[in-house]
């Protein structure tokens, strides 16, 4: 019998280091991880960013995931981001978020979160809109985490952030068993 799927997010602000340290996890645990679809998404965006923009790019974040998870090795799927950041971007950017994302947040599992803090340099980055917002984000992302009571743990540091970002998913499949 197949083991269950385990699915690590990793979420956080912008400039956090989340796509660097899904890679490198990913590289860790020999397995493959799931891109930010919006960021393919928004590099081709030509005027400004509509409920519409942000449900497909929750569609494709959704797409994405599941056409990974097919690939996935070791029973352990690197997700680089959630739908979740749809969530917290139409609140903060249009003052809502489209029903069906909200219906989705209940019912789309993730096992465990990597919530990585507003610790490092701002890197430029042309589809990067908050830079002195990271704290502000920080806390909407512990909020939304806690809201679905989520499982996650706090990443930061610079020199060893990736350390203890295996560390952490290493702790989290030990007290799972795996």
């Amino acid at each position: 019998m197949k083991k269950e799927l385990i699915k690590i997010a990793i979420v956080g602000p912008e400039s956090t280091g989340k796509s660097t340290i899904s890679s490198a996890l990913a590289k860790h645990f020999n397995t493959v991880w799931v891109p930010e679809y919006a960021r393919y998404y928004c590099e081709g965006l030509t005027a400004a960013c509509t409920l519409q923009d942000e449900l497909n790019m929750f569609y494709g974040q959704l797409a994405l995931e599941k056409s990974m998870e097919v690939v996935a090795k070791n029973n352990l799927l690197i997700c680089d981001t959630t739908f979740m950041t749809v969530k917290i971007w139409s609140d903060h950017q249009l003052g809502e978020t489209p029903a069906t994302v909200l219906e989705a947040i209940k019912t789309h599992h993730y096992d465990h979160y990597l919530l990585l803090k507003n610790d490092l340099p701002w890197e430029d980055d042309p589809l990067r809109d908050f830079k002195d917002m990271g704290d502000h984000f920080m806390e909407v992302w512990r909020k939304e985490l806690n809201n679905i009571n989520a499982s996650f743990v706090e990443v930061g540091g610079t020199d060893d952030r990736l350390k203890k970002a295996i560390s952490a998913v290493e702790n989290f499949l030990k007290k799972q068993n795996l």
